[in-house]
């Protein structure tokens, strides 16, 4: 088996924030070479979304300002904080902690059944189903859970699918039956499963050093996705093969089959048939290391990176993000051809380390590491 390095050490840099900080004093580091410093292009400009940026902090409500992950409910906002589950409703903030039934104060995924409406959060400490004002929570003494530390859910069907540390997993609502995926029935070599995106049709899972793992609904069969050379690095060539093999997030488009893959060295999109890598040097995103990506359809995704959001309508970026020395908010825009445009703005995300992001309408939630931001469209 492969070892890149320490998963337990990883594990706990990654929940303690040892990743921001590094991210951080990388980022002021290497400030001057920060992809969008530069002149201002003279071109057309392209249409890409502005927003207003209302921030949420603990001043606000909030029970943490560490958010690793947000969902949007209809009219409700769910942010899972480094110290509870924290609910937006009306205007006013409720928060759910272990004493009401929570399995972990730290809450690092959410997803939504959208049958029964019942709210699903992975934290270090076990899965909790919120239903109905009732919450219920499955651990490895309790349930058949692969591991305590879940790292993403997918609600698809009756099926609650579940990336862990120690493996994936799949509950079946109608049986409560559960199902273990590990390297003894699927190919993944490493174990530490971080992402999962699920549909009737087709399962990928985000793994930690073993790319991504491709699960077909109809044959039960699983395929795998690396690094084409296998030697745990880049692809050699450009658009040779999934960009790595740290896989952070996995996002599927089923109605255009189209995949999204995050890793810590870069982003790639795959067609079936295709793969098209995206690095900082020949792209519009703001940095390599990328948290989570949400696709919006087969062309256009956003990008959740340790140096600002970044989002792609198929040709050109814009990124929303702060300046690394007066943190004055900005937004910038590369066309196709590659010109840079800075766009006035008054408003940002409320931190540059970008952890999670949903949709509601054409407003979109955005999880920090120092706040949640409610982006509102901009007419």
């Amino acid at each position: 088996m492969k070892k890149l390095i320490s998963t337990k050490w990883f594990a706990m840099a990654l929940v303690a924030g040892a990743v921001f900080v590094t991210a951080e004093r990388r980022g002021f580091a290497q400030a001057a070479q920060h992809p969008y410093h530069g002149a201002l292009a003279a071109t057309a400009l392209p249409q890409m979304p502005r927003f207003r940026f209302e921030n949420f902090t603990t001043a606000n409500g909030l029970p943490n300002d560490h958010v690793f992950a947000v969902l949007v409910d209809g009219d409700r906002i769910w942010a899972g904080t480094d110290n509870g589950l924290a609910l937006y409703e009306n205007g006013k903030w409720k928060t759910y902690t272990t004493a009401d039934g929570l399995a972990h104060r730290a809450v690092l995924s959410l997803a939504l059944d959208k049958r029964t409406g019942d709210v699903w959060a992975g934290t270090m400490g076990g899965l909790s189903r919120i239903s109905g004002g009732r919450i219920d929570s499955f651990t490895q003494l309790s349930s058949g859970l692969s591991n305590n530390v879940v790292y993403g859910i997918s609600i698809e069907g009756e099926n609650v699918w579940i990336a862990t540390a120690a493996g994936a997993c799949r509950l079946n609502l109608r049986t409560n039956q559960w199902s273990l995926y590990n390297e003894r029935n699927t190919p993944m070599a490493e174990i530490w499963s971080y992402a999962v995106s699920a549909t009737p049709t087709k399962v990928y899972y985000g793994i930690w050093g073993s790319g991504v793992l491709e699960y077909d609904q109809k044959t039960e069969v699983w395929d795998k996705y690396d690094d084409p050379d296998g030697e745990n690095e880049m692809v050699l060539f450009r658009d040779q093969g999934l960009i790595h093999e740290i896989v952070t997030s996995v996002s599927y488009m089923e109605k255009d089959n189209v995949l999204w893959a995050a890793t810590y060295f870069g982003d790639s999109h795959y067609d079936g048939r295709y793969w098209h890598n995206f690095l900082t040097k020949d792209s519009g995103l703001p940095s390599n290391f990328t948290n989570q990506v949400k696709g919006v359809d087969g062309k256009r995704a956003w990008f959740c990176t340790d140096k600002g959001l970044a989002y792609y309508d198929g040709e050109n970026w814009a990124v929303y993000t702060r300046s690394l020395t007066s943190q004055k908010p900005m937004m910038t825009v590369r066309d196709a051809k590659g010109n840079i445009t800075e766009i006035p703005v008054t408003s940002g995300p409320a931190h540059n380390y970008i952890l999670g992001i949903d949709f509601q309408g054409d407003d979109i939630w955005v999880a920090t590491a120092k706040g949640l931001s409610h982006g509102i469209r901009q007419r």
